[in-house]
């Protein structure tokens, strides 16, 4: 062996080589590796004859050098690729966090998704926060809610994800099986109804119980008109349906499967909010921390229909601009078709979600303007009366 191959065995086994020399080495060291073994082999039996010579002792030593080299050539690249995965994620995560907080994309996002929510499923609302994670995706994770009674009672756990602002795929996770159901229906008024059971399913249910139900109206409404009706009854209004000019509907069937409308309580967006105070602190040469105090408009409870009216156009617009994670969230919602309705023709209301006492509930079957109904879910009392 001469002594050129042995320095670079040396220098194989202590990592000096560059990447050509050292991939030249091991094309060599594979040739020879048939001869290695046949090698360890004899030097296995003549360790069972006796003690080595001088030439097979260094022979020895040279093979064991090799396997040495090769295992420590080998745990070097397992470690620079280790070391290149974490550079990598570490890199993106610095990244992602950059492209979601960049002009709030975050928090626009999150006020997308609670207003789709809010706006397509009847009585439903969704609260959580986001996290940004590596490689340009963020998770979204919440609770649904719906107002049964005075209580807002958890339904379910919602989660949605992102990649590079592009929405994934909705995952719920329901606590029982009514409140996965989707049992909510609504009729148009120009439907012919056909005799309730809804009303005898209401009587039975026992007093001391809140129940949520779906009130068809027998014309359409504006929403004034409405919460003027509602004002003085021991109920609550919970959310609106709009008359939008696309709502599912056939002769057999009359029921709006899939309602478009807004609730009670106006879903403000952070244009509507006003800032009360402002403070900053420096917590070090470029960083600060931002300390602001802010509120939203007020409105009557059973008032300011313009305002609430307002507050809907100004929400669907906001999800015209985030059509794709509309689309993902209310995929049978024709949304340009819907706010140009609105726009031309006001907004006009054919249903509303009432909650209060069943026994008081029941009332409604002798009001005039109530067409039909359907029971949604029902509680044990959790009621405050109105004064």
């Amino acid at each position: 062996m001469s002594e050129h191959f042995k320095r670079q065995l040396q220098d194989y086994a202590e990592g000096k080589l560059t990447g050509s020399e050292k991939e030249q080495l091991e094309q060599e060291l594979d040739k020879m590796e048939a001869y290695q073994n046949y090698l360890n082999e004899i030097l296995g039996k003549e360790e069972e004859r006796g003690p080595l010579q001088d030439g097979a002792a260094s022979t020895s030593k040279e093979a064991s050098l090799l396997r040495k080299g090769k295992w420590k050539a080998r745990l070097q690249t397992a470690l620079t690729a280790i070391g290149i995965l974490i550079s990598l994620t570490m890199v993106s995560a610095i990244l992602t966090g950059l492209f979601y907080g960049l002009g709030d994309r975050s928090a626009v996002y999150q006020d997308v998704i609670s207003s789709a929510i809010s706006l397509t499923r009847p009585n439903l609302s969704v609260s959580g926060g986001s996290n940004s994670s590596a490689f340009f995706t963020m998770d979204y994770k919440g609770t649904l809610r719906k107002k049964i009674g005075s209580m807002e009672s958890s339904i379910g756990d919602f989660q949605f994800s992102f990649l590079l602002g592009w929405p994934g795929i909705e995952q719920t996770t329901w606590r029982n099986e009514a409140s996965a159901s989707g049992a909510y229906l609504f009729q148009l008024p120009d439907a012919k109804h056909k005799a309730d059971p809804e009303w005898s399913r209401l009587e039975k249910l026992p007093e001391g119980t809140v129940s949520e139900v779906f009130v068809s109206l027998d014309r359409l409404y504006t929403t004034d008109e409405l919460l003027k009706l509602l004002e003085n009854k021991n109920m609550d209004p919970v959310w609106f349906a709009a008359y939008t000019d696309q709502e599912k509907r056939t002769e057999d069937d009359p029921a709006v499967m899939a309602p478009v409308g807004f609730p009670s309580t106006p879903i403000w967006h952070k244009k509507d909010m006003k800032v009360n105070s402002y403070e900053e602190q420096k917590t070090g040469w470029f960083s600060k921390v931002v300390i602001t105090s802010s509120s939203s408009p007020g409105v009557q409870a059973y008032g300011d229909g313009q305002i609430r009216e307002q507050n809907f156009m100004d929400t669907l617009h906001l999800l015209q601009q985030y059509s794709r994670i509309t689309q993902r969230l209310a995929p049978w919602l024709r949304l340009d078709s819907a706010v140009q309705y609105l726009e031309a023709n006001g907004v006009k209301l054919y249903g509303v979600v009432l909650t209060g006492p069943t026994k008081e509930l029941l009332k409604l079957q002798q009001e005039p303007w109530v067409s039909t109904i359907r029971v949604g879910e029902v509680r044990l009392w959790n009621w405050h009366d109105r004064p």
